[in-house]
């Protein structure tokens, strides 16, 4: 005989009861016993079944609560990538290629934290001891009181920092972490699923913040499911360019800040040292006018950046030509590309196309279509743009020319470096007269025929 679907439980004590009376045999109550129908159907062991848990409290979404207080480290750059500071029982994964800085920037900002007066623990499963106090003392940073640890086991680890009490943990790397419950190695999906989740949903039961380092795979993502970036509160790559000395923190993924947001870090004898204004630093190496060469005035999180796109076209001597691209999308290149050939009459058949964002810089915002497309003319045609004017805009298929946002962040930080002329869509937001004379270009082909007389 298939088996009763449904239960009667007392409301005075919680028993429960096979079938229904008046009386309740528990505790002698009457009239209080109800039939319950199960939480969910299926086979025992494999859904919920019969057993109910406790109701919880729901609210509004009005709330009087004050934002989460923040420790600031001391180190702008980062805490302007956090959102302002460290928020307390944070759970942060930072990633990034092996000998970018990872170790060097947790290390500074784990000494920084601890003298603005956090606890600050650093547990290392991929360096001795030894390795890490040799590091501490090339950076200055003998002297902090950040306590270091080393294992790779997450029971002791998590049973240390029960002990400890620590207001910050840094965890390097999540990859070589491995929980004792799980039949499998340390790296493998299973073992760096296991020990996120144990870590941040320790982090939030204790209230301590914890950051943890994540591999990357060749293609530049977070090694490992990616059930762990969802786990965490905040998403954070560190990219560079080994032959440069320029290192950015980028945000992916805020939940106490804004993302997309960035600080900017130059790689020194002594370790990362802040850069305050990047604007400046990656346009420091900018000689005279060239062909090719175009300034951008671009925003990256809620700062604006002003960086450098170079172009180079040359003949091409195989039949099918070269489109080379760095810290770009090459796919937005093929369709400026198009655009140019389509609506201008411009063709690059037979030439091969190298672009460039100098400084190692990566840009993706689709406001860098027009300085693209302005490098790329100035390059094939040898015609260098002014020294003292910026470019940006989005280019759309059609050819007419798309405004951006925030113009005005990107005119007023143009006018701080000294440029005194910009090349923007029509219908732009310029805000009120500034040091920066604005030329508007309605279409693609305006744009063509008034600064490189074509088209």
């Amino acid at each position: 005989m298939a088996k009763p679907t449904t239960s009667f439980t007392c409301n005075a004590c919680g028993a429960v009861h096979k079938k229904w009376s008046g009386r309740c045999d528990a505790c002698g109550e009457w009239n209080t016993i109800t039939e319950e129908q199960p939480l969910s159907q299926g086979p025992s062991g494999k859904t919920l079944g019969k057993a109910r848990g406790r109701a919880l409290p729901l609210l509004d979404l009005a709330t009087e609560e004050a934002p989460p207080p923040r420790t600031r480290s001391g180190m702008d750059e980062l805490d302007r990538v956090l959102g302002g500071g460290l928020v307390p029982a944070s759970a942060i994964l930072v990633g990034g290629d092996p000998g970018i800085g990872k170790s060097t920037l947790l290390l500074q900002a784990a000494a920084s934290f601890a003298r603005a007066g956090l606890k600050a623990v650093y547990i290392s499963g991929e360096e001795a001891s030894a390795q890490v106090r040799m590091r501490a003392q090339r950076l200055g940073l003998a002297d902090a009181p950040v306590r270091l640890g080393t294992e790779t086991n997450l029971r002791d680890i998590l049973t240390t920092l029960e002990a400890e009490k620590p207001d910050v943990a840094i965890i390097d790397s999540i990859q070589t972490m491995w929980a004792d419950t799980v039949d499998s190695a340390p790296g493998s999906v299973s073992q760096v699923r296991a020990a996120a989740h144990e870590l941040t949903s320790f982090a939030k039961r204790k209230g301590i913040a914890v950051v943890l380092v994540g591999h990357v795979t060749k293609e530049g993502q977070i090694a490992g499911p990616r059930v762990v970036e969802h786990m965490v509160d905040t998403v954070l790559y560190f990219e560079g360019e080994r032959g440069h000395q320029f290192r950015i923190l980028r945000a992916v993924k805020n939940r106490f800040g804004p993302a997309d947001e960035i600080g900017v870090f130059e790689m020194t004898g002594g370790g990362l040292s802040e850069v305050t204004n990047p604007s400046a630093l990656f346009l420091s190496e900018r000689e005279q006018p060239t062909p090719g060469s175009v300034v951008f005035a671009g925003i990256e999180g809620t700062r604006p950046v002003l960086c450098e796109f170079q172009a180079l076209v040359a003949p091409s001597p195989h039949s099918q030509p070269r489109r080379t691209v760095v810290g770009w999308d090459g796919g937005r290149l093929a369709m400026i590309l198009a655009v140019l050939e389509s609506r201008c009459g411009i063709a690059f058949t037979g030439l091969d196309v190298y672009l460039n964002v100098a400084g190692g810089m990566k840009i993706s915002e689709p406001a860098a279509d027009l300085a693209v497309a302005a490098a790329l003319l100035s390059a094939r045609e040898d015609a260098a743009l002014p020294a003292d004017c910026v470019v940006f805009g989005e280019i759309s298929l059609s050819g007419s020319l798309r405004p951006v946002g925030q113009t005005e962040n990107r005119l007023k930080e143009a006018g701080k470096l000294g440029f005194t002329k910009a090349i923007a869509p029509a219908r732009s937001k310029t805000g009120e007269d500034g040091e920066v004379s604005i030329q508007q270009m309605a279409d693609l082909t305006a744009f063509v025929g008034e600064i490189f007389g074509a088209g």
